[in-house]
């Protein structure tokens, strides 16, 4: 029976999920993040190695996420083999992506394309990052060289994944800063260079890093805008849904951490790009555990869904700007949790659709099980399962079921 509380999607109403390319094409050699996890001491669990091989492997990836059904598939284009040494632009790379890109089209899927997920080139790194002022410019060298080649054949950009990303690493540190062991691995991934420092940017301190950011977004958005193509540029941000617990609760405080100064920087962009996954409570000495009773994830955050409207909700309050959601998921090993995580997301969209705020899709992350960072490959996220020695995909049944909401044109 038909669920009567579903309603139409709007016109051009993006449907699909979501990857980004160090977690999935396997063997980015030249990417700060490879260097991470292969010196010692290292915070990574293990490396990222072939990961699900989807530099030779995208099409069938691309074949599956056209088979459920959707009609986008966010992609990530990766710095660090475009430009693998500074100003050495890779021709291949770029025919690769270029390639990517009208298998996407020639499947009916709109690429989304993320510049920058959280990677950057070993030699960026050594140099010091985003911490280093003219960081901004390198990247949107990168980024102009990029659109050039690509541009034409992009539906909608984000320059970055979860600019802010770095106000929620700090949060989850409860503002410390990069433990022991992290500084030692940045340590030796210096000496690996020959450097005397190296800036990765999960463990990049925000103070140095953000104001570059906010600059290098910025310049990014305006060179993506001047072409060649014409389409949406957004910026990307986690929104974790802070809520208050109790008289003299901290959750103004902690939402202001959460964002800083990047709610008004999303202003200049053409939509914003909300990222939910859990819930923050937050009581008077600030964020607090989840209940005893709460379900977890096998991330180990609250299983929430319900967050998602109230971050939606506070993007276009704080931003007026279109909202899409760029990611929505769920670590789980159980997939009828993550169909009831979708179900009660999609909810959420829903009503706030009603409410007549301007949502204009809904993307799941992520397509594949892949490599969750420090986290390694224990976390399974995928709509498809992957079986990471012969890299085996195996759609699950809560691809098939957002498929079929994604075919069905209601939410």
């Amino acid at each position: 029976m038909a669920d009567p509380s579903r309603r139409p999607v709007p016109a051009n109403f993006l449907w699909g999920s979501a990857i980004s390319a160090h977690q999935t094409e396997g063997n980015n050699v030249n990417a700060d993040a490879w260097l991470c996890e292969n010196v010692s001491p290292s915070v990574y669990v293990e490396r990222s190695g072939d990961a699900c091989d989807s530099w030779d492997r995208h099409e069938l990836d691309f074949d599956i996420a056209a088979g459920l059904g959707f009609n986008c598939h966010r992609i990530g284009i990766e710095w660090a083999r475009i430009e693998p040494e500074q100003g050495h632009f890779s021709h291949a790379a770029l025919d690769h992506y270029r390639r990517a890109l009208e298998a996407l089209h020639a499947r009916g899927l709109a690429p989304i394309v993320t510049f920058n997920h959280f990677t950057v080139p070993r030699w960026f790194a050594a140099r010091g990052g985003f911490e280093v002022a003219d960081g901004a410019d390198l990247f949107v060298r990168y980024v102009a060289r990029a659109a050039a080649a690509l541009g034409d054949l992009i539906a909608y950009a984000l320059p970055f994944n979860e600019a802010n990303i770095q106000r929620l690493v700090t949060l989850l540190r409860g503002g410390q800063p990069v433990g022991d062991e992290a500084q030692a691995m940045l340590a030796a991934c210096a000496k690996a260079c020959g450097t005397d420092r190296f800036s990765s940017l999960l463990f990049a301190p925000l103070a140095a890093c953000e104001p570059v950011m906010i600059d290098a977004q910025a310049k990014a958005m305006a060179a993506l805008k001047a072409g060649p193509g014409s389409f949406p540029v957004g910026l990307s941000l986690t929104m974790q849904d802070v809520q208050g617990v109790g008289d003299g609760n901290l959750a103004a405080v902690v939402t202001d951490l959460l964002y800083g100064p990047w709610l008004e920087a999303a202003r200049g962009a053409d939509f914003v790009g909300v990222q939910t996954y859990t819930r923050v409570r937050v009581g008077p000495k600030g964020p607090l555990p989840p209940a005893p009773e709460a379900e977890m994830t096998t991330a180990g955050y609250e299983f929430y869904p319900q967050a998602l409207g109230n971050t939606i909700r506070l993007a276009h309050a704080r931003v007026g700007r279109p909202i899409i959601v760029t990611e929505s998921g769920i670590a789980t090993d159980d997939d009828t949790r993550r169909i009831a995580f979708i179900d009660g997301a999609l909810a959420e969209v829903r009503r706030c659709l009603a409410d007549g705020i301007p949502v204009g899709g809904y993307i799941c992350w992520s397509l594949l099980d892949n490599f969750e960072w420090t986290r390694g490959y224990r976390e399974r996220f995928g709509l498809v399962h992957v079986d990471y020695e012969t890299f085996a995909r195996t759609p699950k049944p809560s691809a098939h079921h957002l498929g079929a909401i994604a075919r069905s044109g209601l939410v």
